[in-house]
């Protein structure tokens, strides 16, 4: 990872992975806290119910254990408060629904998570919100997209599936400048690579999925905002009714505790497989933002600290014309490498990418884009899987 030590508390990142949300004497001792199901919350006397004077109210506005995993990423997030919710995209979704309204503009990078630009052109558009999406490359030439009422900034970097990187503080300085709020898919990254609030943006999006779970077994996403864009973000939140589960918050607290490590273990061995492709002959290039050849790079070892395990490669086609076949035949080569969707958990996985629903920026034309997602195997191990892919890939092409 990269030489960056901010850390406020003076703590490393492992140390406070332990510790956060770490209050083991509120619960007798224990070193976890329990897992508190609850709808109903009783009151001592009717006074005490009318004015909700007491910590708890009702099971939607929180509980020890989903308070637990708040404050743990309040702390990660350098954040004022932070909401949970039920997935990723419920986290992007609620999180725009907060700070937009009927004719509203809003700018959402072209290289948007792909259901939150379905979300953006059917949900948005039919309450009235002009979506409007950028290329991730301008920094501060967005300044020239801003209208009157442009209200919200949507960021996300790197990009889903291409990995282009955007320069945030610009972005950010130009967007408050004009009122606007500043929003970030930070997955790829999660705070422990880069925090997104201590550059400039308002409200710090993660899909907890991924690798705060880490085993592919839960479905929860949070936003963290700062100061001045949390009490919009909880109020619209509550009037949503959406919450996170007290057992999957459990779950992603357990995560957290190991995150750090998977991380390291993620990082490297996406580095040492990413180098690797660069030198095969059936890969025209890859895309990932820590390699010293990709566009984005100096943005990432300007701002990131490290770099996550997911990243793609462009397949050569070898004068093939249908290269969703060549993609086929070398996803059904792999044998370690699982098929499907997410990432973020202990298995590799991997997926032809389908970048036809952008307007601005195209995706590479060479050939299809093959989405890795390195899990904790060994490395030798998905070497040889991936060969295996390219070999099966030959075969069907004749090469």
């Amino acid at each position: 990872m990269n030489d960056k030590d901010d850390h406020p508390a003076g703590l490393g990142p492992n140390t406070r992975l332990s510790r956060a949300g770490y209050s083991p004497f509120d619960y007798h001792g224990f070193v976890n806290p329990p897992i508190v199901r609850a709808s109903t919350v009783l009151f001592p006397d009717a006074r005490t119910m009318e004015t909700h004077g007491q910590k708890y109210t009702y099971g939607t506005r929180g509980t020890p254990t989903t308070d637990a995993l708040c404050h743990a990423i309040n702390e990660l997030e350098g954040a004022a408060g932070t909401i949970l919710l039920p997935s990723g995209l419920a986290a992007v979704t609620v999180t725009l629904l907060a700070y937009l309204s009927a004719g509203d503009h809003a700018l959402i990078v072209d290289t948007v998570y792909g259901n939150v630009r379905h979300f953006c052109d059917t949900m948005l558009a039919g309450f009235g919100v002009e979506v409007e999406y950028y290329d991730p490359s301008l920094g501060a030439g967005i300044e020239a997209l801003f209208k009157p009422n442009t209200r919200l900034v949507h960021t996300e970097s790197p990009g889903s599936n291409t990995f282009e990187m955007q320069d945030i503080p610009a972005i950010a300085t130009v967007a408050h400048r004009h009122g606007a709020i500043v929003t970030m898919d930070n997955t790829w990254a999660t705070p422990l690579n880069f925090r997104p609030l201590d550059y400039g943006v308002d409200v710090s999006i993660q899909a907890s999925t991924k690798y705060p779970a880490g085993h592919a077994d839960i479905l929860m996403g949070t936003a963290s905002a700062n100061a001045a864009a949390w009490k919009r973000l909880k109020q619209a939140n509550g009037a949503l009714g959406l919450c996170g589960a007290p057992d999957d918050a459990y779950q992603v607290l357990r995560g957290l505790r190991t995150m750090g490590v998977r991380l390291e273990r993620h990082q490297a061995s996406a580095l040492a497989i990413a180098e690797w492709l660069e030198a095969c002959d059936d890969v025209v290039r890859v895309l990932h933002p820590a390699l010293p050849s990709f566009p984005g790079h100096h943005l990432w070892k300007r701002d990131f600290k490290g770099a996550a395990g997911v990243f793609s490669f462009v397949l050569a086609t070898g004068g093939t014309h249908d290269v969703h076949a060549k993609a086929r035949s070398f996803l059904n080569g792999l044998e370690l490498f699982g098929l499907g969707y997410s990432w973020g958990g202990f298995q590799s996985l991997a997926l032809h990418v389908d970048l036809g629903e952008r307007t601005v920026l195209r995706g590479p034309g060479e050939g299809p884009v093959i989405r890795l997602q390195i899990g904790l195997e060994d490395v030798v191990d998905l070497k040889a899987d991936l060969a295996r892919g390219f070999d099966a890939m030959r075969r069907v092409s004749g090469g």
